[in-house]
């Protein structure tokens, strides 16, 4: 049984999964998306989210922590100055995968992992949003119709 066991272990060793998403995490925060399977994509995102919450807080010690995950200065200071400022509003949700079909030689499920705010073709073809109305009430006007009659069919 697998109670409570919620981490996907993706066939590996501790050490090597942990070398696996720190090492792609890199490569998301300084390419801004990646391709791999969709177990990884998932695992990836459980892994990199609590990392990009962190980096909202400029300070020595998140920057610290965030290090000993990623273990990479230029992946770090690029979370931390280009990253960071485009999601502060944001309340979560930062990464989107997108499935993108099956793999040619052994047929893995494929996605794409990306960032969500710096996926530019899909901010630009978003429509803006219009200016909210300042009430909710419809202007009809007082135009009463007559009811109209039915008539029954005629039985033969």
């Amino acid at each position: 049984m697998r109670h409570n066991k919620a981490i996907n272990h993706l066939g590996r060793k501790s050490g090597h999964r942990k070398a696996l998403l720190a090492n792609m995490a890199t490569s998301l925060i300084l390419h801004k998306r990646i391709n791999t399977t969709v177990a990884k994509a998932k695992a990836l995102k459980m892994y990199v989210e609590p990392l990009i919450t962190k980096s909202k807080d400029d300070s020595t010690h998140s920057r610290r922590v965030v290090f000993s995950y990623l273990k990479n200065k230029e992946a770090v200071t690029e979370l931390f100055r280009t990253v960071a400022p485009k999601i502060a509003d944001r309340p979560g949700g930062y990464t989107r995968v997108l499935k993108t079909g099956f793999r040619q030689g052994d047929g893995a499920d494929m996605a794409l992992i990306e960032l969500v705010d710096f996926n530019e073709a899909a901010l630009a073809s978003a429509p803006k949003k219009a200016a909210k109305k300042t009430t909710r009430r419809s202007s009809k006007k007082a135009v009463e119709a007559a009811p109209a009659e039915v008539e029954a069919p005629a039985a033969e």
